[in-house]
């Protein structure tokens, strides 16, 4: 399923509108490392995340980034990003900050830092030792009527525009894309997918970007190259 949501999502890219491809480059082939996709079955679960209460947001988003990393050797995990799009975002957690003050009760600290999305994504690189870019972006909600399918697959090709772009900056030499959405009823986790992606012909290292390795030639190397 998740093959079929990611070829879908890349025909798409051209017509997102979140400013993330408003560059030509951007519109490179993106080469597909892993992939993985929650839930697998209908009676998929996600397990819980320590550090995260009452949570199903963040949870769905580790538990599908885990699947997509577990089984990879990443050339380079420092040069490795995380890219976490979703249109609604976590729907459960500002509904129980907002139950909570309006009865008059204390708010657990662990719910304002889980309500940042940069929370879970800081979590996935921490968790894989990722030492790339974190970025979040939150795609246009776009038709209210979408099917939970066609909005994920407008997320995913949001996120893979904006991938294309820090990819062909420079910015990274692979990224962990992750779309997921909640459902905005009942806070259930609904459907997410992970793609682990590179630039078909990376971009190549800046070699002005501080501890970046520079050759300087020796003074036998000049004479050689005068003679």
């Amino acid at each position: 399923m998740s093959r079929a949501i990611e070829q879908t999502a890349s025909r798409r890219r051209t017509t997102c509108d979140t400013g993330c491809d408003t560059a030509p480059d951007a519109e490179q082939r993106l080469t597909v490392l892993a992939r993985a996709h929650w839930p697998e079955h209908p009676a998929d679960t996600v397990p819980p995340l320590p550090g995260f209460v009452q949570a199903g947001f963040n949870p769905l988003v580790a538990e599908v980034a885990a699947r997509c990393l577990r089984d990879q050797q990443l050339s380079d995990p420092t040069r490795t990003g995380v890219l976490l799009a979703s249109t609604r975002g976590d729907t459960l957690t500002p509904r129980l900050v907002a139950a909570a003050l309006a009865e008059g009760r204390a708010v657990p600290p662990l719910l304002f830092y889980q309500s940042n999305p940069n929370a879970v994504a800081g979590q996935v690189a921490a968790r894989w030792g990722l030492g790339g870019p974190v970025v979040c972006i939150a795609p246009p909600v776009g038709d209210p009527a979408a099917t939970p399918t066609d909005l994920l697959l407008n997320t995913l090709a949001d996120a893979l525009s904006c991938a294309a772009l820090l990819l062909a900056d420079g910015e990274a030499e692979q990224l962990l894309v992750v779309a997921a959405e909640q459902r905005a009823d009942t806070g259930e986790p609904e459907r997410a997918v992970a793609l682990l992606v590179t630039a078909e012909h990376p971009a190549p290292t800046d070699t002005t970007a501080p501890g970046a390795r520079q050759h300087h030639p020796s003074t036998e190397e000049e004479k050689g190259s005068r003679a």
